[in-house]
């Protein structure tokens, strides 16, 4: 009997939620929970908030990192120390990223606040006529 592993293009979407149980990230990034317990002592980077009776809470960010550890180990062949060092490597790259301008945000989101007014102020009109 062979298991077939599923592929980062196969996994599910990730929710739009502050915190994750063990048990929804297992089935988002189809990891067991005893495996992703084991990743947190291999990987430094990986810390989930824990909470009431050591309860393990993972954040949108973990998750995304487990998909990549879980990519580098079963999709690309890396041993834990390799996948380890290629996460160190990925996170000392420097990133030259540009603080955003908060005026130019709310210059944005104030257009299309507008915009989303004036179709619903056209889809009011013709439902009424």
């Amino acid at each position: 009997m062979t298991v077939t592993q599923a592929s980062t293009s196969d996994l599910p979407l990730i929710p739009a939620k502050r915190y994750f149980t063990i048990g929804e990230v297992g089935e988002l990034c189809a990891v067991k929970p005893h495996v992703l317990r084991y990743w947190e002592q291999e990987f430094a980077q990986l810390k989930p908030v824990k909470r009431r009776g050591n309860r393990r809470y993972y954040q949108h960010h973990e998750v995304l990192l487990i998909r990549r550890i879980r990519e580098l180990l079963y999709e690309q062949g890396f041993t834990i120390s390799g996948a380890r060092m290629q996460l160190e490597e990925t996170a000392e790259t420097p990133v030259s990223i540009a603080p955003p301008d908060k005026g130019l945000r709310a210059a944005a989101m104030r257009d299309e606040l507008t915009a989303i007014l004036q179709l619903l102020r056209g889809a009011a009109s013709s439902s009424q006529s």
